[in-house]
């Protein structure tokens, strides 16, 4: 078999291993929200992330590949030997794979983008030079890593506050909820739409202006309003079938009240003499009020109101888990693809050129290896993202998600390879922290936190031991 052939199925073979470990690893995390929360079972989680991240990545992965190919490092300084460029690619996927399947294995939610970039700023770094890096792009990128969980924190902050305001803290919830979900639904569906054809469908040669994307989404954002509007009046609220009067206090009130009787009653039995009296009076005292507010409230019955406001949501959240795995697929494919287009491109032509284009059936080769990732050994990973950092229901997973692509989103249009895994940790996290600090696993965060800081050095080392490796059988 010819070097080039054998070099052309190799780096398709390293590709897709690399495209499946962005499956296994990172789209666990994508759709891992809303598992967590119940909205989604994880068969159901599969088949929708591989119709949206299929789609996401042939749509728009365009975009952030080309940054991946040719923005991390100058190319040029290879010029003279295009063989070593090819080979730092593959050992870049490799190296990258390597360490996401270690990572995927133990659980670990790391971050792919961080991989590839490391891997490939390693053997370019290790065999250019300083002068090999560009540092200007790099510089762009490593902001985005701190930049995009803090905003997708403060955009998931800001919709979960308004949702606690507004439905969650209501006199009637569900009512409220009622009339919330259809604009939400609006929201979610007309700015998920405009994103994927104002400048999304290049690769199927269909040109749009933003005029005519804004009005398609809007129209498309107006029939989800009305279909989730029909289903939602067919929703009965408690309150209205039993006629109760709503009262001033939330049930949130009785909670906090039981709280501080289990605390009082560990004071009572731990104290003595007159202490020991006055708790016990004060613990009678809470005891009474907590009971009226608890008829007062009809804390059962509310407790039913927002078991229904929840149950509603479950639509709202499938939504945006279809809204992040889009968003996921067309930013994440470029961490597979970019160096794979590269390194057919120098071998097609045998010269290193200024930017290679990215094949539709390139990106479609990457979303299918996404795609099985998950399917086949994403389960490792899903559970520590939906359960583990802070306790999720639909309500709050649909604000995560939906923050988490947003962010997403923005950053594919701008070619910025930010990590999905960074935007919905910080995503989860500005919704947990609307609930108050103590809501937060911080364990776990720090676990997760040391995972990515350890990933960059980890997969720059594999990718130059690989490097080498390969220059030895190759050269």
């Amino acid at each position: 078999m010819p070097i080039d052939t054998f070099l052309q199925v190799l780096v398709l073979v390293v590709g897709f291993y690399m495209a499946w470990n962005i499956g296994a690893n990172d789209v666990s995390n994508a759709m891992g929200t809303s598992v967590g929360s119940g909205a989604l079972t994880l068969k159901k989680a599969v088949l929708v992330a591989a119709v949206l991240e299929f789609s996401g990545a042939f749509f728009m992965g365009a975009n952030v590949s080309e940054t991946v190919q040719r923005g991390l490092i100058d190319t040029h300084l290879f010029v003279a030997e295009p063989l070593i460029l090819v080979l730092g690619m593959c050992a870049a996927l490799l190296g990258t794979s390597l360490w996401l399947q270690i990572a995927s294995y133990f659980g670990w939610p790391v971050s792919t983008t961080h991989a590839i970039v490391g891997a490939v700023l390693g053997f370019g770094g290790v065999i250019g030079g300083v002068d090999a890096i560009q540092w200007k792009e790099t510089g762009s990128i490593a902001l985005s890593w701190i930049t995009s969980p803090l905003i997708s924190a403060v955009i998931s902050y800001v919709i979960f506050s308004i949702l606690q305001k507004n439905i969650l803290y209501a006199m009637n919830p569900i009512e409220a909820a009622k009339k919330f979900i259809p604009l939400l639904a609006f929201i979610a569906l007309g700015t998920f739409t405009v994103s994927l054809i104002f400048n999304g469908l290049d690769n199927l040669d269909i040109h749009l202006s933003f005029l005519e994307a804004l009005l398609i989404a809007v129209g498309i954002g107006v029939l989800a309003y009305g279909v989730f509007y029909f289903f939602m009046r067919k929703v009965s609220s408690p309150s209205m079938v039993l006629g109760r009067t709503p009262s001033r206090h939330l049930p949130q009130t009785v909670v906090s009240l039981e709280k501080a009787l289990k605390h009082l009653r560990r004071v009572h039995v731990a104290s003595f003499d007159t202490v020991h009296d006055k708790v016990g009076s004060l613990l009678q005292d809470v005891r009474s009020l907590s009971e009226e507010l608890r008829q007062e409230t009809s804390f059962i019955d509310r407790t039913s109101d927002y078991h229904t406001v929840e149950k509603m949501f479950v639509y709202l959240q499938i939504l945006s888990a279809c809204f992040v795995a889009f968003a996921h697929g067309a930013n994440d494919v470029a961490n597979a693809i970019g160096p794979v287009a590269s390194v057919l491109d120098v071998i097609k032509h045998g010269v290193i050129t200024h930017a290679a284009t990215i094949p539709s059936w390139l990106l479609a080769f990457g979303g299918l290896g996404i795609v099985v990732g998950l399917a086949t050994w994403g389960w490792r990973v899903i559970e520590t993202i939906g359960k583990k950092i802070t306790e999720l229901t639909p309500t709050r997973g649909f604000c995560a998600e939906f923050g988490a692509a947003i962010t997403i989103l923005i950053a594919s249009k701008l070619g910025i390879p930010v990590s999905t895994t960074h935007c919905l940790v910080g995503a989860v996290l500005g919704v947990g922290f609307a609930r108050g600090l103590k809501a937060l696993n911080l364990g776990i965060l720090r676990e997760i936190i040391l995972s990515w800081i350890i990933t960059i050095p980890a997969s720059a080392l594999m990718s130059i031991l690989l490097f080498y490796l390969l220059k030895a059988l190759f050269i």
